[in-house]
C-alpha cells in the first residue's frame, strides 16, 4: 500500500558564513563557505550607491545584503551563520547602522539563520592611537 506513495525526501541546508562588517563609512557583506576559505559572494553598499556620505547607511547595506544572498542562493547555499564585525581595536566597537538592516535583508533574501555572533576585535592591552602624542594636526 505505500509503495505507491512516494517518499518525501528530507531537506538538509547546505550552510554557509556571512561576514557582515559594518563600520560608520560601509558596510561590507562577505558570504563564504563554512571554513572560509572560498569565497561565494562579497557587496558591500559602496558598490550599490554611488553618493560617498549615503555608504553607511542602512538602506544600501539592506540592498548589498539582498544582492549577495542572492547570488548565494544561486550557488546553493540555504542557510548562514552570521559574524558582525565592528572596527573595533581602539576605534568603535559597535557596528555601524548598516549592520542590523544588513541581518535582516539576508532572510528576506531566502537565506535561514543560524549562529549571529559578535566578532569585533577587543585589545587586551592599550593600543597607540595613531596620530602621535600630538594627535593629528590638520
Amino acid at each position: 500500500m505505500n509503495e505507491d506513495i512516494p517518499q518525501k525526501k528530507k531537506w538538509t541546508p547546505r550552510w554557509g558564513l556571512a561576514n557582515i562588517f559594518s563600520s560608520f563609512n560601509n558596510t561590507i557583506v562577505h558570504i563564504t563557505d563554512l571554513t572560509g576559505a572560498e569565497t561565494i559572494a562579497r557587496v558591500s553598499s559602496g558598490m550599490i550607491t554611488d553618493k560617498g556620505r549615503l555608504q553607511g547607511t542602512a538602506y544600501p547595506a539592506m540592498q548589498a545584503a539582498k544582492r549577495a544572498a542572492e547570488e548565494a542562493r544561486e550557488k546553493g547555499i540555504t542557510a548562514v551563520h552570521v559574524r558582525v564585525k565592528a572596527p573595533g581595536g581602539h576605534k568603535s566597537k559597535t557596528p555601524g547602522q548598516g549592520a542590523q538592516p544588513a541581518i535582516r535583508a539576508l532572510i528576506q533574501g531566502g537565506l535561514r539563520l543560524g549562529n549571529i555572533e559578535d566578532i569585533t576585535p577587543i585589545p587586551h592591552d592599550k593600543t597607540r592611537k595613531a596620530g602621535g602624542r600630538r594627535g593629528r594636526r590638520i
